[in-house]
């Protein structure tokens, strides 16, 4: 399962006289990604370079360092650590050394690589909705035996039959509440998900 930060961080390292300070948070868009680049990228910086990955999507940039010695490294920082809805901006103020294309490589990506390491982080939990209408007979039994299936969550739309419940669960435990709806109500209720 791949995970996502719990929140911002921020890392700040001196390499060979340039310093590089790494900024990372979770991201659920594109948009949340550019909003969080605008917000911290350092006008006064010599390069603020970045990454993000939100699933198959991803984005980065050199932001002026030699072409694949920034944010590619960065990038593989992200996917290193097995993260997904997170962007990573590591700006850098020139400290008169060069240190050269495999030098820049080492430091963008081992300061993002530091950071991400030391970062809080959670799983994340691919999640699936389902529909069902349930008799108001069988509404409390049907609540109660769901509750106890983990990371579940339903809302209620009461209608003059009954009511209809929207169902969310974790990816994997749709025959589980498929059988115990289907079971609780004799067969007078069936719970569906999308294909």
């Amino acid at each position: 399962m791949p995970f996502t930060l719990v929140a911002p961080v921020e890392f700040v390292q001196d390499i060979k006289k340039s310093r590089f300070i790494a900024q990372a948070a979770p991201i659920a868009s594109e948009e949340e990604a550019k909003a969080f680049l605008a917000a911290v990228s350092d006008p006064a910086a010599n390069h603020n370079c970045w990454a993000w990955r939100i699933g198959q999507a991803y984005r980065f940039s050199d932001d002026g360092e030699p072409s694949g010695t920034a944010g590619k490294p960065i990038l593989q920082a992200i996917d290193g650590q097995d993260l997904d809805g997170v962007v990573v901006v590591v700006t850098r103020f020139f400290g008169g050394i060069l240190l050269g294309s495999g030098g820049l490589m080492r430091a963008y990506g081992g300061t993002a690589a530091q950071m991400l390491r030391v970062a809080g982080k959670r799983e994340i939990i691919p999640m699936v909705t389902g529909e069902s209408s349930v008799n108001f007979s069988d509404l409390a039994l049907v609540k109660s035996r769901l509750a106890a299936i983990p990371h579940l969550t339903f809302v209620e739309s009461f209608t003059a039959e009954g009511v209809d419940l929207t169902v969310t669960l974790r990816q994997g435990d749709e025959d589980q509440a498929i059988r115990l709806v289907r079971d609780l109500t004799s067969g007078r209720s069936s719970l569906v998900f999308p294909d």
